[in-house]
C-alpha cells in the first residue's frame, strides 16, 4: 500500500468512527448528496463512467471546519439514488501537499481521469502566499485513483497580465481531436478571468489565450469555470468572487452565473453577452454540469455559501450538494429545472384542485419536513401570496409574492438555527399564473419559479417538529393545482462503511 492510500484508510478511518452520529442528525438530508462526516464544499469530476454516475467534492475527512481538502466521492445509477465510496484523492504529494483543490473528470482509454489543482501554502497569508498547480491522477475502475508521474501537468500560469499564485479548478472536455481545459484566474490588477488550454494527451498542454474577463464589474477571482455548449449556445458558467450588491443581485459573499456566446476553439476566445446569476438564493456556488448518455446537461453546486454558520458543524458534518437539475435555454436565458428522475422518490400524493385562497388557510395533508410542492396560482387582482413551510412554534420560512414591486421574496430571518436574511428575485407573470415547485429536505429548500426561469436555494435548521404549511393572500386566489409528495431518502453508506471496519476498495 502506498502513501496516497494510507492516507485515504487513516481519513476513512477516521470518518467511519463519526457516520452513524451524522446520520442521526436532526439536519441530515435525505435525499441530497451530504458527506458521510465532516466538511463539503464544491462539487468536482461529475462524470458518467461504465455505465454509472460520479460525483466527487472538496472534503475535510478531519472536522467540520474547511482544511486540507481531499476528494470525498459518490456514484448512482440514476442521478437519484448516491451509495457512498472511499474518498478518491488525499493531499500528500510535494505538489498538493495542503490540498488537492477542485478539478473535473473526463473518460480516455477505457479509464477514469481526473484534473485537478494541486495546492501548497508557502507562508501564513493563505491568499498571497501559495503556489497552485494542476495535477492528473486516473483510474481503471472508477473508484481508487493513482496520481500520474508526469504531475504537475501544468506547474505555472502563462506569462502577461496573468495572476502567478491564482490558478485553479480546471474543468477538461474534448472537442474534436483535442481537449480542452478552461481553469479560474485573475489579472494582475485583480479581475476575474478564465484561461483555455488545448492538448491531444492530457498530459502536455498548451495555453490558448484568455477565453473572457472581467470588465471590471465581475468581481477580482473566477472559481469553478465551465464552458459547455447548450442549445445552440456556447456557456461559459462561473462563480466571481467579490462583486458588488446591485438592487436584489449578487447579495451574496460570493456569485455564481454565466455568459452565453460563441467561442472559437482555434483561438480560445469567447465572444459573449451579460452576466446573469444561477440562483438567488443564500446557498448555491461553485456549480459544476456534466453530459448525460442521452444528451442532457446536468448542473450540481455545493448548497452553502463561504462565511455561512452552518449550525450542522455541531453534529460534525458541514455543506451539502443541490439536487441535479437539467438546463436548457429559453428566450436568450438558461432555465433550471428539477432533473425528471426525482420523481422517482415521489410517494404519498395529495392533491388539491381549484381551491380559492384568501387570508389564511391550511390544507389536511400538506405539511412535512421532506417534501415535495407544486403549486399553480391565478394570483389575480392579490397584492400578496405566501406560502409559509417548516412553521412550528415561533419558526416559519416564508415564500412572498408582491405584486407591486414585481419580486419573490425568500425570508428566513425566522427559519430556525443560523443566519436569517432576506432574497428576492424579479418576476413577470403570464396572465396572471404563478407556478412554483419547492422541495424541502430536513435542512433546506429549493424553489423553482415559472419552470426554472428563476431559482432560490437555501439552507434552513428548523426544529424537527417545525413541518407546517400555510398560504395567505389578501385578496381572492385560485389555487388551480396544489399537489404535495413526500419524498424517499436515496443516500446509501454501504459503500463506505461495513460492519468492523473500512470498506473493501475493490
Amino acid at each position: 500500500m502506498n502513501k496516497h492510500q494510507l492516507e485515504i484508510q487513516k481519513a476513512q478511518q477516521y470518518i467511519e468512527q463519526y457516520a452513524e452520529q451524522v446520520k442521526q442528525s436532526k439536519w441530515y438530508l435525505q435525499y441530497h448528496i451530504a458527506p458521510p462526516a465532516f466538511w463539503m464544499n464544491d462539487p468536482n469530476g461529475l462524470s458518467f463512467f461504465r455505465d454509472e454516475y460520479h460525483v466527487f467534492y472538496q472534503h475535510h475527512p478531519f472536522s467540520p471546519e474547511w482544511g486540507p481538502m481531499y476528494w470525498g466521492h459518490v456514484k448512482s445509477k440514476d442521478l437519484v439514488h448516491w451509495e457512498h465510496l472511499p474518498i478518491a484523492l488525499a493531499p500528500e504529494s510535494p505538489y498538493d501537499r495542503d490540498g488537492c483543490f477542485s478539478g473535473s473528470a473526463i473518460e480516455k482509454d477505457g479509464k477514469l481521469y481526473v484534473m485537478y489543482t494541486g495546492n501548497r501554502w508557502t507562508g501564513a497569508d493563505q491568499d498571497r502566499d501559495l503556489k497552485q498547480v494542476q495535477c492528473l491522477a486516473v483510474s481503471e475502475d472508477g473508484v481508487q485513483f493513482e496520481k500520474a508521474i508526469e504531475n504537475p501537468v501544468l506547474s505555472n500560469p502563462p506569462e502577461g497580465n496573468i495572476h502567478p499564485l491564482h490558478f485553479r479548478d480546471p474543468k477538461v472536455w474534448k472537442h474534436g481531436e483535442f481537449y480542452y481545459s478552461i481553469i479560474g484566474s485573475r489579472t494582475m490588477d485583480h479581475r476575474g478571468q478564465a484561461l483555455c488550454y488545448q492538448s491531444k494527451d492530457l498530459v502536455r498542454w498548451e495555453f490558448l489565450d484568455v477565453a473572457a474577463k472581467s470588465d471590471g464589474s465581475l468581481g477580482y477571482m473566477w472559481e469553478c469555470p465551465n464552458l459547455f455548449h447548450l442549445d445552440g449556445r456556447d456557456v461559459l458558467m462561473f462563480s466571481p468572487q467579490g462583486m458588488n450588491p446591485e438592487g436584489n443581485l449578487n447579495q451574496n459573499d460570493h456569485q455564481s452565473g454565466y455568459v452565453m456566446g460563441n467561442f472559437d476553439y482555434k483561438k480560445g476566445l469567447l465572444d459573449h453577452g451579460n452576466f446573469y446569476l444561477l440562483d438567488y438564493g443564500f446557498d448555491f456556488y461553485a456549480p459544476q454540469v456534466m453530459k448525460t448518455p442521452d444528451g442532457r446537461t446536468v448542473l450540481m453546486a455545493w448548497m452553502a455559501m463561504w462565511e455561512s454558520d452552518m449550525p450542522e458543524k455541531e453534529d460534525q458534518w458541514a455543506g451539502a450538494m443541490t439536487i441535479p437539475r437539467e438546463l436548457k435555454v429559453k428566450d436568450g436565458k438558461i432555465l433550471s429545472s428539477p432533473l425528471a428522475e426525482l420523481k422517482q422518490l415521489r410517494h404519498d400524493p395529495v392533491a388539491y384542485q381549484n381551491e380559492w385562497v384568501k387570508g389564511t388557510c391550511t390544507f389536511p395533508g400538506v405539511e412535512g419536513d421532506c417534501l415535495e410542492l407544486e403549486i399553480l396560482v391565478d394570483v389575480k387582482q392579490a397584492r400578496t401570496f405566501d406560502i409559509v413551510f417548516r412553521m412550528g412554534d415561533e419558526e416559519q420560512t416564508v415564500l412572498r409574492f408582491d405584486r407591486r414591486g414585481k419580486v419573490i421574496t425568500l425570508d428566513r430571518n425566522r427559519s430556525g438555527k443560523g443566519e436569517g436574511g432576506q432574497r428576492q428575485v424579479p418576476i413577470e407573470l403570464n396572465q396572471n399564473r404563478l407556478y412554483l415547485q419547492v422541495l424541502l429536505d430536513k435542512s433546506s429548500v429549493e424553489i423553482f419559479v415559472n419552470g426554472g426561469e428563476q431559482v432560490m436555494t437555501a439552507r434552513i435548521y428548523p426544529d424537527e417538529s417545525s413541518k407546517g404549511i400555510q398560504f395567505y393572500s389578501d385578496r381572492e386566489v385560485e389555487l388551480i393545482t396544489l399537489k404535495k409528495w413526500a419524498l424517499k431518502p436515496s443516500i446509501s453508506f454501504e459503500g463506505i462503511l461495513r460492519k468492523g471496519g473500512i470498506c473493501s476498495r475493490g
